[in-house]
């Protein structure tokens, strides 16, 4: 199954249950392990939830990773940050990533910025989408959260705590990509209280936690249909 592109005035042709689906092979969901762990691959589970925390599931079709790399690739050959929004619908205590935004963009080769928004929130607004979280490229860097990223990364947990911020390294041998969060409450009471912009140095937790963490409770999902909005054209 293909992800399909979509315009700002696209129209689902379908209830959006109804991007849920299973699949005939009987593919696995698979869960996100943080790297710490011994286990360094994903975990496959069936019908499972294990969240640590209050945090709802997110589950994101197994394409989004790699279809969003293929959109990124003349950017990514050209030393050139992509960013995308994350869409989600909530069905029963779990959100379900189903479209992948690519927003108008303003990009150098260490950030990335979104500009005419409201093509965004249109969108969301037509499709009843969740901002759960976004995905954007280091070109030529390492797998991490800058100081930018980490600003942009409180403006989605803010309003949805269990937004998630994807980074994808291609060139970062050791780590290719990441699923992060701002800590909580430590990470997002320093990132309320910094008023710094551009590139700059936080503060770590008094407590000896980190500013953010890897996500739990993200599973790769073979049976989620993807959308992908690419508005750059």
């Amino acid at each position: 199954m293909q992800p399909s592109l979509c315009k700002v005035t696209h129209s689902y042709p379908s209830p959006v249950i109804s991007c849920i689906h299973k699949d005939p092979r009987g593919s696995e969901v698979s869960r996100i392990i943080s790297p710490s762990s011994e286990n360094r691959h994903p975990q496959s589970i069936v019908d499972e939830s294990t969240s640590s925390n209050d945090h709802k599931d997110v589950h994101i079709s197994t394409q989004l990773l790699d279809g969003f790399l293929d959109l990124a690739m003349d950017n990514t050959s050209r030393d050139l940050e992509t960013c995308g929004v994350l869409g989600a619908f909530l069905k029963e205590g779990t959100y379900y990533v189903t479209t992948l935004i690519i927003p108008k963009q303003d990009s150098t080769s260490s950030s990335c910025q979104a500009v005419n928004e409201e093509e965004i929130f249109a969108i969301q607004n037509e499709q009843s989408l969740f901002p759960v979280g976004w995905i954007h490229t280091h070109p030529s860097q390492s797998c991490f959260m800058s100081s930018v990223d980490l600003h942009t990364q409180y403006s989605y947990q803010v309003m949805v705590p269990e937004a998630v911020a994807i980074v994808m390294a291609p060139t970062d041998t050791s780590r290719s990509y990441g699923f992060f969060r701002l800590s909580d409450p430590e990470g997002m009471n320093i990132l309320k209280e910094c008023k710094e912009t551009g590139f700059h140095i936080h503060k770590e937790p008094a407590n000896g936690t980190s500013i953010y963490e890897d996500c739990s409770s993200i599973y790769l999902n073979p049976n989620l249909r993807l959308e992908i909005c690419d508005l750059r054209e």
